[in-house]
């Protein structure tokens, strides 16, 4: 939630501003209702079509600007960990190096669909952000066209259209997992210009790109200590107005002018990260980027709209004038930043535009696929001229030596019982790399649970004799299910032991130029012999010379026929692998995690009696 004015849809705003808030600030919560009331009534007042729009806009902007704050601040502070956003920068001498890597290390997937009327299209992106942005720097991707196999080009188009005859390309509406993904759907009826049996394929996709990077970007490590100072880097300058448990205040400036390729374009030159005490990045809850005087600005400006009886051009003028005056009188910049979790230490970066290198490029892109499952013998090749490195694995196979005590410490335990008849208790565990080798041969031995009434004192009573159908146990999916209708008395209390399962797991590290039988190299890809290295058992990480992670681009498995076990594995990496780290899973254990669960009261006055 990043919020800054101007907004463009006030239907969404009021759509916001009537939900459901927290409780925790009732009179806040009153006041943002009559004030979406007053404007509500205020917009039933106006017959101007264009005078109504503008209030609506900017009457539903503030008011969303406050629902934001108060749910912001009303927010219960539980710690969630992030990533580190700013770690693909260290690989990249410059900004313009990271902006090659990313222009250049795009392509694109024929991936296969349920319908013999839809092929879908997947870009793939090197790089993957956690920040609001979908890349650091100011961006712009415009897709135009797709050529098929019998040499049609056929253009983009924003949204499929059920009136037209031929074949389209449009953003794909049902891939909420890819938003970027683009579907080319034929037509539903024969004769119509295509053979359904065999329509013509995509083979480039077409498009354009523009990217800006900065002149550099600065970093300030701030604390508690800082509050109210101005720290300043040449031409940057930072001030921490406040830090508080789980945000911070701040104040920016760049005292050179912007470079006049942005001087134009929207800027967010601001990342701020927070860490907490473990020195782990927390995760971010939202923003608020407008000071005290510019809302209140803009109310003015909303109370003087609001007096008008009809818009005009003489008064857009005017609105728009006083706008950029304002604007321009704010040399500083102020954002509120909020995390999941209280806060040790800032580090506040900030994009430096006074100077800017605009990159445009015209795209063809060959359309690759690569089957998840293919009877092909070929392995075919998967170049980029790019290295990515993959930040988040040493985090990841910290996993690989999990322990006992650690496991047993992630384990969380929450409760169902808005069905009294299939209640519900759940074990759960923050998953690790650990994870990823349990294989599938679990003995999960007993699990046993016994239900308890409690005492007048809220303390476990006596065991209550139950017959077997009232409870089950799951051991592979950690939960207990069980119906209130068969206990003759309401338990209070479950206790008893749930399996986790812990993996034992061997790391080697292997030179490619020393690789043991089953194990190939050929250029970026690592070829896997799966009947010698079974992939339930066995896992592959590269590094290049730098001594860094190689980021993984896809993997696939070729059968040698269409029948009979899979027998390659292949790997694609970023980049050119000179050592490898080998995982093995060499034994599976079961750790018995012993528990006393006092229950959740369930509603069970509709239960047969």
């Amino acid at each position: 939630m990043d919020v800054r004015l101007p907004l463009t849809s006030a239907g969404i705003c009021l759509a916001l501003l009537m939900s459901a808030c927290s409780p925790s600030d009732e009179k806040r919560q009153v006041s943002l209702e009559e004030k979406t009331a007053q404007l509500e009534k205020s917009l039933d007042a106006i017959q101007d079509p264009k005078l109504k729009d503008a209030v609506a806009e900017l009457g539903g902007s503030l008011l969303l600007l406050e629902r934001a704050q108060l749910k912001l601040d009303s927010k219960p502070v539980e710690t969630e960990y992030g990533e580190d956003a700013l770690a693909v920068l260290q690989h990249y001498p410059t900004p313009q190096a990271l902006v090659d890597t990313y222009i250049n290390g795009l392509f694109v997937l024929h991936k296969d669909s349920s319908s013999d009327y839809l092929t879908d299209l997947q870009p793939v992106f090197p790089f993957n952000f956690s920040i609001p942005a979908a890349f650091l720097f100011p961006h712009g991707l415009e897709w135009q066209s797709v050529t098929l196999s019998d040499k049609r080009v056929i253009p983009f188009q924003p949204e499929w259209s059920e009136t037209d005859p031929g074949i389209q390309l449009s953003p794909s509406s049902s891939n909420l997992t890819n938003p970027d993904d683009l579907t080319v759907t034929y037509p539903f009826i024969d004769g119509l210009d295509v053979d359904n049996k065999n329509p013509p394929q995509p083979v480039s996709l077409q498009g354009k790109v523009d990217v800006i990077a900065p002149r550099r970007l600065y970093s300030f490590d701030l604390t508690k200590k800082d509050v109210g100072q101005t720290r300043t880097n040449d031409n940057l300058s930072v001030t921490l107005l406040k830090l508080a448990n789980n945000y911070a205040e701040i104040e920016f400036n760049n005292s050179a002018p912007l470079a006049p390729e942005v001087s134009e374009t929207p800027l967010n030159p601001l990342i701020v990260q927070a860490k907490d005490s473990t020195g782990q990045f927390l995760s971010r809850s939202g923003s608020i980027n407008e000071t005290a005087a510019q809302i209140a600005f803009y109310q003015q400006q909303l109370a003087k709209m609001q007096q008008q009886k009809a818009w005009s051009e003489n008064f857009e003028k005017q609105i728009d004038d006083e706008q950029r005056a304002f604007e321009k009188q704010q040399s500083h910049h102020y954002s509120k930043v909020y995390f999941n979790g209280p806060i040790e230490t800032l580090e506040v970066s900030v994009l430096d535009f006074s100077t800017a290198t605009v990159t445009h490029k015209n795209l063809d892109l060959p359309v690759r696929r690569f089957d998840p499952h293919t009877t092909e013998k070929t392995i075919q090749p998967l170049t980029l001229p790019v290295v990515v490195y993959d930040d988040q694995a040493p985090i990841w196979l910290k996993g690989a030596t999990l322990g006992e005590e650690k496991l047993k410490k992630n384990v969380s335990i929450s409760q169902s019982v808005e069905d009294p008849s299939a209640a519900r208790i759940e074990f759960d565990h923050s998953k690790s790399f650990n994870d990823e080798l349990l294989g599938t041969s679990f003995n999960p031995g007993e699990s046993p649970v016994s239900f308890f009434t409690e005492d007048g004192n809220g303390k476990r009573d006596e065991p209550i004799e139950l017959p077997p159908e009232a409870y089950q146990v799951d051991p592979l999916r950690g939960t207990i299910t069980y119906d209130l209708n068969l206990f003759p008395e309401t338990p209070a209390y479950a206790v008893g032991s749930m399996p986790l399962f812990l993996a034992t797991v061997e790391k080697k590290t292997i030179d490619t130029h020393q690789l043991p039988k089953g194990l190939a190299l050929k250029g970026n890809a690592l070829v896997v012999n799966l009947k010698l290295f079974p992939a339930q058992d066995w896992r592959f990480f590269a590094k290049d010379d730098s001594g860094n992670y190689l980021k993984e681009i896809l993997s696939v498995i070729h059968d040698a026929s269409a029948e009979g076990p899979a027998l390659l594995g292949v790997h694609y990496f970023y980049g050119q692998p000179a050592r490898l780290e080998t995982y093995q899973r060499t034994d599976l254990t079961t750790v018995q995690y012993g528990f006393e669960v006092k229950l959740d009261t369930a509603d069970t006055s509709h239960l047969a009696q």
